[in-house]
């Protein structure tokens, strides 16, 4: 699998309505122009050799399957996520199945994977696909953008990888392999900026089959070889041509890089408390949710939370369980 350095319709194998977009690439330097067609070859054959066999790539996945995917792998590693979209994709084949269902049980099913609104977003989407587009996800980026809980990144993923349409597909670890190969730094900045989306508009092969394997070609190097902590560069395909690389693998000298922490933050709570209403199908007396956490005011104030999300809903007589609507 080879990308190719033609511009012309005839050469690439463009529909004609690509070969009439304007290429942004046009508008880049001619040395950026040629960075980048240097680039697409290599890392593109690598992915074609080294792909992991995931269940969102496979044909019968679909769109709905590439989008549940999307959802579930933001902030959550590959193997955290597989056993929960197996489950899913069994139980909500298609997104009318999960629209028919109470936006709880979609929280329930969610489990551990973490940041459980995005169980609530993604059940807003399959009612919003559901309603308005006869139960097909759309393979339009506009229409993919009004959909509840579907960003920039989501609609350009699902129009790239599902439809194999030419987008920049720009997530960390897309930004970490440009940030090294052709900026020359160790990590991208803390957030995404505007010159990083114009970078990556201007590396975008120009025909769309091979801009969309590019876009998974360049996540999946960054999350197997273009690591963060330990990145294997004596595995990488284009090890040589690295600007971070040739400048000698300077260190980062930007801003400390963000971490995470979980262990006593308001985000255990809210995991704990959520644990207790996914384990039952009967609403939760406040006394089962109060021996969740040994503080009280930060047990409440998580718990106020959860109810301001739309993740619990409050009930009589002191009880709460995962919302009906």
């Amino acid at each position: 699998m080879t990308a190719t350095t033609e511009t012309s319709a005839a050469a690439v194998g463009q529909s004609p309505a690509a070969a009439d977009r304007p290429a942004e690439a046009d508008a880049v330097d001619p040395a950026l122009r040629r960075t980048a067609r240097a680039l697409h070859a290599p890392v593109v054959d690598w992915f074609a050799a080294h792909a992991r066999d995931l269940p969102w790539r496979r044909p019968e996945a679909g769109a709905w399957g590439v989008m549940v995917s999307e959802f579930m792998l933001q902030q959550t590693p590959v193997n955290r996520v597989l056993p929960v979209y197996e489950e899913w994709m069994e139980r909500w084949p298609r997104p009318a199945d999960l629209a028919a269902e109470a936006p709880g049980e979609a929280v329930r099913a969610w489990g551990r994977l973490g940041y459980p609104r995005r169980a609530l977003r993604l059940h807003g989407a399959a009612k919003a696909i559901a309603e308005r587009h006869g139960g097909e996800v759309p393979g339009e980026h506009a229409q993919l953008l009004a959909l509840p809980g579907v960003g920039e990144y989501t609609a350009a993923a699902v129009v790239s990888f599902a439809y194999g349409r030419r987008h920049a597909v720009l997530d960390t670890n897309v930004r970490r392999v440009f940030a090294r190969a052709v900026t020359g730094q160790q990590y991208p900045p803390n957030a995404t900026t505007a010159a990083e989306r114009r970078l990556a508009r201007a590396l975008l092969p120009e025909d769309d089959g091979t801009a969309s394997r590019w876009a998974a070609a360049t996540m999946e190097l960054g999350a197997l070889v273009c690591t963060a902590r330990s990145p294997q560069c004596g595995r990488c395909p284009i090890a040589a041509q690295c600007a971070w690389q040739l400048a000698g693998a300077p260190e980062h000298q930007g801003p400390a890089r963000r971490t995470q922490s979980y262990a006593g933050t308001d985000r255990q709570v809210r995991g704990r408390l959520l644990a207790v209403l996914r384990a039952s199908k009967e609403p939760v007396p406040q006394s089962d949710l109060d021996q969740v956490w040994h503080e009280p005011v930060q047990r409440a104030r998580a718990l106020d939370g959860l109810v301001a999300d739309g993740l619990v809903e409050p009930l009589d007589g002191g009880r709460f369980r995962l919302p009906l609507t």
